[in-house]
């Protein structure tokens, strides 16, 4: 690193590293929104599980 860079230099790494936080930022969001998705669909699937039986004991008489 002991050389000066130019300017043209100077901006093209500039530019590379707007671009690797741009795609940074993006790739945080979609992490984000597939975990935000990921819960949504495991606490559908628990009050499935939990409700379906329930409901299913009821309708056999087991709540008379």
């Amino acid at each position: 690193m002991g050389q000066k860079m130019t300017a043209k230099q100077r901006a093209a790494q500039v530019e590379a590293a707007r671009k690797r936080e741009e795609a940074e930022r993006k790739r945080r969001e979609r992490a984000a929104r597939t975990k935000k998705i990921f819960t949504v669909v495991v606490c559908i699937i628990l009050v499935l599980a939990l409700g379906i039986p329930t409901v299913a004991i009821m309708a056999m008489g087991g709540a008379s």
